[in-house]
């Protein structure tokens, strides 16, 4: 048995984007996870996760797990049985990012200084690090050797398939704003709701509780996240997007590519 969750009240709750009326949406299992077209379904734990849409920005978000530590999501979550619902997790997603990092800004990457934040287990830096940009740094509070907050500001952070794992995006994306220069630019990838999401509901793969998916952004709730602390947003396509005050010289070959 799990820890316990919040308990659901049925009374609209504010959006934790722009604070719009949030009315319950729909109900999963915690034992759905967003791999189950790869890997088995993991058996039903009898938790009901109750995810809340908001009317204005569109915004669908769970409060299940609003009470739970750091501690408790690592437990819970994040734990040894991760891999399994999250195959790509150690090797292929890191690498992968690692090369598109590099193909974006290889050109410049000596001067370039990059965070990973929500970089698991530092993979990507260390891919980086060896292609040769010069001492890329790690955050994530689950893995306890990149734990600690860094100080220092960064030309680019990148926050790979992390911003749908915060239940407090909105103080998430302010603590990656706070670890940018002032001309620095954020690469970062989350799956926006598709068009047919009314459709599908909280049935749509990307809505996974065991994979800690608490947070699915609408492309609408997703700019206005980032405009909220002063960020511009542009988007490759549905997953691949990036945000920045104004867009850095180095970064300005993307403008053909968003």
């Amino acid at each position: 048995m799990i820890t316990k969750l919040k308990d659901v009240s049925t009374t609209p709750l504010p959006c934790k984007i722009c604070g719009g009326e949030a009315a319950l949406f729909g109900v999963v299992d915690f034992a759905k996870h967003c791999s189950e077209a790869r890997v088995r379904r993991l058996p039903l734990s009898g938790m009901p996760v109750y995810y809340r849409r908001c009317l204005s920005c569109e915004f669908l978000f769970t409060d299940a797990f609003d009470d739970w530590s750091e501690a408790t999501f690592k437990a819970e979550i994040y734990n040894d049985g991760y891999i399994e619902v999250d195959p790509d997790y150690r090797q292929v997603r890191p690498t992968g990012n690692a090369r598109l990092v590099h193909s974006l800004f290889g050109a410049n990457k000596t001067e370039l200084r990059v965070l990973d934040y929500g970089g698991g287990d530092g993979l990507l830096s260390e891919t980086l690090r060896s292609s040769g940009f010069p001492e890329p740094r790690t955050f994530d509070p689950f893995v306890a050797d990149f734990a600690r907050p860094l100080e220092e500001k960064f030309d680019i952070v990148t926050c790979f398939e992390t911003l749908e794992h915060m239940p407090d995006p909105t103080a998430g994306i302010a603590a990656i704003v706070a670890s940018m220069k002032e001309t620095g630019l954020v690469l970062f990838s989350t799956l926006v709701q598709p068009p047919d999401f009314e459709m599908l509901g909280v049935n749509w793969w990307y809505v996974g509780p065991r994979n800690g998916h608490v947070s699915i952004f609408s492309r609408a709730a997703l700019v206005r996240a980032w405009r909220s602390h002063g960020y511009q947003t542009a988007s490759f396509d549905d997953n691949l997007h990036m945000a920045f005050r104004s867009l850095p010289e180095f970064a300005r070959h993307l403008l053909d590519q968003a």
